[in-house]
């Protein structure tokens, strides 16, 4: 495998696409200020037309140019036959010379190209021959067109349904047309409103009033393998588009979705810079396979997060929730599905964007540590050593003489930049649309030796062949390298920085006066502990992430409504690891100087994915049709290896060549997919929705016997607005009725899980001992994926004139199946076998709505969405026995990840409360008491005595955006909370330790001393052999940890700017992002949930706070340029 392969291939990619970028973005600063309409008028189209009518040729313009053509048929003699041929030429010129042979003009309104008569036609040698027509009768019907306040309408187009007929209203909102029958029906239309038909009748004079249409209700929703409208949807479906995460300076996409959507819990567990975010829909979905959603961009499910994508590529988001809509996923879907579509370029719209920012981060003094300082923590050693009757050390013996001494937390953080840089180039051309974005991304930690760099490039480019054949070509390389030092975790588990430099005396300097820096920081007593200072600095720690998504399609339309799609889809990736520790660096328990270390990882994988996608729409009077058939198949492998290296000469050469010892292993991991899909949507009239899906799996990772699975889902809706009886309510602007049941899986369940593990084993054979392989698992053949049923009911509304929309959702979903280890008799020769068994039930509301508030000059809109999601285990295993975690328990009848341990009733103040209660042994006076759990008269340490005592679940989640904007100014707020969960303090077994080994809170001042000083009643006695007591998980850790976060502000002001060909629009803004954190939570994050070596926490042991990676304030000043 050669290392520098793909980071080549994206160098490469990255120099051929940007050249041409900048080229462009030059050759379009001066043309992109071109009309809408002129672009129109400029395509070049190719048309032959031979002896055909006036009608037909419109017809056939308005295919080649992609424009809606209005006229009378009366007025233009629409029936006289032409001949027209021309070869790739603009369309004014066509319609120029077209146009003046019939003595009839054009212009461009509204989107459509408007024909009419000219005051003087023709000469008859011009005109082509007329068909003979029979006599008709035409009625002429006048009348105005208004909105709802009573204001005229220019331009509104009035047409006579079913034929061409057709023209618009004059400034005053007045128009003529003329009918040739009574049951003539007119259709007004006009942008931004209702459409409306109106039958003619008797009527000579026409009042219409059109009605402003929801755009929320229209705009286009990407579901999976395709398209709808809000309105026309039948699944649990979240849409946001760019625009509505703008300006938040963050490196991810991830963190400009908290808050703003209803069902989906977003967490940033830490701040190190480029770190994923924890991403969960509708609650936790598995005990052992994952709970992250699948991620889909461009089509292509990817593996891993989004973290490393720019966030400026994407155009818009869709969150597929319930089984209607992730079920076309089938055996990844259970999770809940992300679909991200990038930036394309728009029909007829030439632009070139810049959007530049940056700013300081600081982390603010809320939530930081509370340690004492030199003379506390001397008077506090001073005081340890004379309850248990030894000599006080010199160095505490006056701790007067002592000041603030040395603030580790301090001294580690610093207020850091932060800046970003994206362009994006997008054109629109004759038949070919493209789109470029650059950008760069660079971000310091607030944690000193900490960073992230990003370079980022997309291409997006579709060309349409012909009428028929439309083909496209994107590719999106990116790099990525991140400085992280192991800033999290607990301390004896790696050298993790943040927990040991807290723990580390006061007394200790970081830099010598005359500014050398020590490689220790220790004390009398203490244990031997490095300079954190100095590890921070010296320890070499990094990552490379080169990654390449590209995807490659053709779409034929051979028939009109019938498209056959097929693509192929790449995601490459290679992550290169480097980490490298010095003698001078060491860790808790050993100063240094320490042996010389150093790991170098290097992962490679690739999957690609092909599809090949019919999709039939078709129209039958009010019956609408859109049907979807499918293959595809995809392949995974992942290859990679670890190198571990000691026995260095010295710190200077840090090559792995320079060690004399290297230890090497390596990985390879498959997987493939072959699928089936197919989706029938239905709409009578539409009011009546009908969609039903089904996709059925063949994957590697299921047992052989069980390879295949089927994943079906159904939806309804009814939209009951367009009911007549609704007429009378005209409250309520929109009312829609959806419900949906289906089936869907998680197969994360391993690769190789359903065979029969071998590794090496020694034999003794004739007498010696020879090497050999033996089994050490059983075999599954019918293994399979975790298979979940979800039923979904919701409802949305509009109310004055969809002034306020309001949506809920109800879920119930069972999974089944889970991954378990169950126990088998040990006449098998084995103890355990992998098996689906196990059961959980998930449910919850979902509730969301947005407001106009203030729709004038001064305009203000909200949006708040909250939601309720709850689970219970139903079944684990054959026995159901519990799962016990990171001092969590996991049991049937309960919640998922309980937080487990004693139940702390306070301290035995004297020689009566030993007496009184019941007592473990070793407890004395001025010890912990806990409680009797199972009443047995005795406190034993297992878990008789141990209880459920708290959640790490949230009761509720929630979120609140509000939008306001006057005249040129713009003010958006978000903010994200959750209610009701709790979080283990996990730092408190070492900084309320009071064996006098670590600094410690200041609050140990005030523990137990005497019976006649008993303290505050939280820390016991210091006293030789019970302190240890203290240490036991116990609800002395627990902290309610609900929190209400000003996640973002942004303040911004569109400069005004004469109409002119080379700028659209500029815009600045300042942004404050992590502005306030309302909690009651002590520590640093509310929001934290992370392992004791710094990971991410599974869903069976959330809720523990190892002195993360805290996640700083940051305020930025910011730059839009539209040209």
């Amino acid at each position: 495998m050669k290392k520098g392969l793909p980071f080549s291939l994206a160098i490469a990619i990255m120099k051929i696409s940007i050249i041409p970028a900048i080229i462009l973005m030059f050759a379009l600063c001066a043309h992109a200020g071109i009309s809408v309409g002129q672009e129109v008028l400029n395509r070049k189209i190719t048309v032959d037309i031979k002896n055909r009518d006036v009608a037909y040729a419109f017809d056939k313009l308005s295919h080649e140019a992609h424009v809606k053509f209005i006229y009378s048929p009366e007025i233009i003699k629409a029936t006289r036959k032409l001949t027209l041929k021309e070869n790739n030429k603009e369309l004014h010129l066509i319609l120029d010379k077209l146009l003046k042979s019939l003595g009839l003009k054009y212009e461009y309104v509204n989107d459509y190209i408007l024909v009419t008569k000219k005051k003087e036609e023709a000469s008859a040698i011009d005109q082509p021959e007329l068909l003979t027509q029979p006599e008709q009768e035409i009625k002429s019907i006048r009348g105005t067109v208004k909105n709802a306040k009573g204001e005229e309408l220019t331009g509104v187009s009035v047409l006579e349904k079913g034929t061409h007929n057709a023209t618009t209203t004059d400034a005053g909102g007045k128009f003529q047309i003329s009918v040739t029958d009574e049951n003539a029906v007119l259709v007004f239309t006009y942008i931004g409103f209702t459409a409306q038909e109106v039958s003619v009748g008797n009527n000579t004079f026409l009042d219409i009033k059109l009605v402003e249409e929801s755009k929320a209700l229209n705009e286009v929703v990407v579901v999976a393998y395709g398209t709808s409208t809000r309105k026309n949807n039948t699944g649990a479906i979240q849409s946001l588009n760019a625009k509505e995460l703008q300006d938040e300076p963050v490196a991810q996409l991830t963190q400009k979705l908290q808050g703003k959507l209803s069902g989906v819990q977003i967490t940033q567990t830490t701040g190190t810079p480029g770190a994923g975010m924890s991403v969960r829909i509708r609650g936790a979905g598995s005990i052992s396979a994952g709970t992250n959603p699948l991620y889909v961009v461009d089509g292509l499910p990817i593996e891993g997060d989004i973290s490393n994508i720019n966030p400026d590529e994407i155009e818009n988001i869709s969150i597929l929730k319930d089984a209607a809509a992730t079920a076309l996923y089938g055996s990844r879907a259970t999770n809940g599905v992300v679909l991200l579509t990038t930036k394309h370029a728009k029909k007829g719209q030439s632009i070139v964007s810049l959007n530049v920012y940056a700013g300081v981060q600081s982390l603010p003094q809320k939530g930081r540590p509370d340690m004492m300082n030199a003379q506390e923590f001397a008077q506090y050693q001073k005081e340890i050593a004379e309850q248990k009757g030894q000599t006080v050390d010199p160095a505490y013996a006056n701790p007067s003489q002592y000041g603030e001494g040395t603030n580790w937390y301090d001294i580690l953080f610093r207020n850091a930049q932060i800046q970003n840089y994206s362009i994006t180039i997008a054109s629109s051309k004759d038949k070919t649309n493209s789109s470029v974005t650059v950008g760069y991304f660079n971000q310091d930690g607030v944690l000193l030796n900490s960073n992230y760099k990003r370079y980022s490039l997309r291409s997006n480019t579709d060309y349409q062949l012909n009428d028929f054949i439309k083909i496209g070509f994107n590719a999106a390389p990116s790099v990525s390298v991140s400085h992280s030092p192991q800033a999290d975790g607990v301390w004896y588990n790696q050298p993790s920085i943040i927990e040991g430099a807290i723990l580390t005396t006061p007394l200790a300097p970081y830099k010598n006066a005359d500014g050398s820096i020590p490689l220790t920081a220790t004390g009398p007593g203490l244990f031997p502990n490095p300079n954190w200072y100095n590890v921070l600095n010296v320890v070499k720690r990094a990552t490379t992430v080169n990654r390449v998504l590209s995807n490659a399609y053709i779409e034929v339309t051979p028939l009109k409504g019938l498209t056959y799609k097929s693509s192929i889809n790449i995601d490459l990736n290679q992550t290169l690891f480097n980490n490298f520790n010095p003698s001078t660096a060491g860790k808790l328990f050993a100063a240094p100087p320490q042996p010389i270390t150093a790991v170098n990882q290097n992962q490679l994988y690739y999957t690609w994915l092909t599809e090949n996608i019919l999709t039939y729409k078709k129209d039958l009077g009010q019956h609408h049709f859109d049907v979807l058939g499918g293959f595809t198949a995809q392949k995974y492998r992942l290859q990679s290896s670890i190198t571990n290296a000691s026995d260095f000469p010295d710190d200077l050469v840090q090559t792995l060549n320079a060690a004399k010892t290297t230890i090497t292993t390596s990985d390879i991991q498959e997987w493939s997919l072959v699928s089936y899909i197919g989706r029938l949507n239905y709409d009578f009239a539409g009011k009546y929705l009908v969609s039903g899906s089904i996709r059925r799996d063949g994957s590697s990772r299921f047992g052989s016997d069980n390879k295949y699975g089927n994943f079906p889902s159904a939806s309804v809706g009814w939209i009951v607005t367009k009911e007549k009886f609704m007429e009378s309510i005209p409250v309520v602007s929109f009312f829609k009725i959806r419900g949906s049941y289906g089936s869907t899986g998680n197969n994360n369940i391993g690769n190789y899980t359903q065979y029969a593990n071998v590794s090496s084993t020694n034999y003794a054979f004739d007498g010696s001992v020879v090497s050999g392989r033996s089994a050490t698992s059983l075999a599954n053949n019918q293994l399979g994926w975790e298979k979940s049923t979800t039923v979904d009911v919701g409802a949305e509304f509009g109310f004055l004139n969809d002034r306020i929309s309001f949506t809920y959702d109800y879920y119930s979903r069972n999974t089944n199946n889970l991954l378990y280890s169950v126990d088998v008799p040990s006449s098998s020769g084995f103890s355990s076998l992998i098996t689906n068994i196990g059961k959980i039930k998930f449910w919850g509301h979902e509730f969301s709505i947005t407001t106009q508030n203030m729709v004038d000059k001064f305009k203000w809109s909200t949006n708040f969405n909250i939601s309720f999601n709850r689970n219970k285990v139903l079944q684990l295993g054959t026995a159901n026995a519990a799962i016990y975690g990171d001092n969590t328990i996991t049991e049937v009848g309960k919640p998922i990840g309980q937080l487990y341990g004693f139940v702390f009733e306070g301290l035995n103040y004297t020689q009566a409360d030993l007496q009184k209660y019941p007592q473990y042994i070793g407890a004395a006076v001025g010890t912990a008491r806990f409680k009797d759990v199972n009443g047995d008269g005795t406190v034993t340490f297992d878990n008789n005595d141990k209880a459920i005592i708290g959640d790490p679940t949230p009761k509720f989640v929630y979120g609140i955006t509000n939008n306001f904007s006057y005249k040129n100014f713009d003010l958006s707020i978000v903010m994200a909370g959750q209610y009701g969960d709790q979080i283990a303090n996990r730092m408190l077994e070492f900084a309320g330790n009071i064996d006098g080994v670590f600094n410690v809170y200041k609050a140990v001042a005030n523990r137990w001393k005497s019976p006649s000083d008993p303290g505050a009643g939280f820390y016991g006695s210091a006293g030789s052999g019970v302190s240890g007591f203290d240490r036991t998980f116990s609800t002395r850790y627990i902290n309610g940890a609900s929190f209400l976060t000003v996640k973002n502000i942004s303040l911004g002001y569109t400069i005004p700017l004469k109409q002119n060909k080379y700028i659209r629009s500029i815009r600045f803004y300042a942004s404050g992002q992590q502005l306030f954190v309302f909690t009651k939570y002590p520590g640093i994050n509310p929001e934290v949930g992370g392992t004791s070596t710094g990971d991410q926490a599974s869903v069976l042991n959330l809720g523990n706070d190892y002195a993360t990676y805290p996640v700083p304030r940051t305020f930025t000043f910011g730059a839009n340029f539209n040209f």
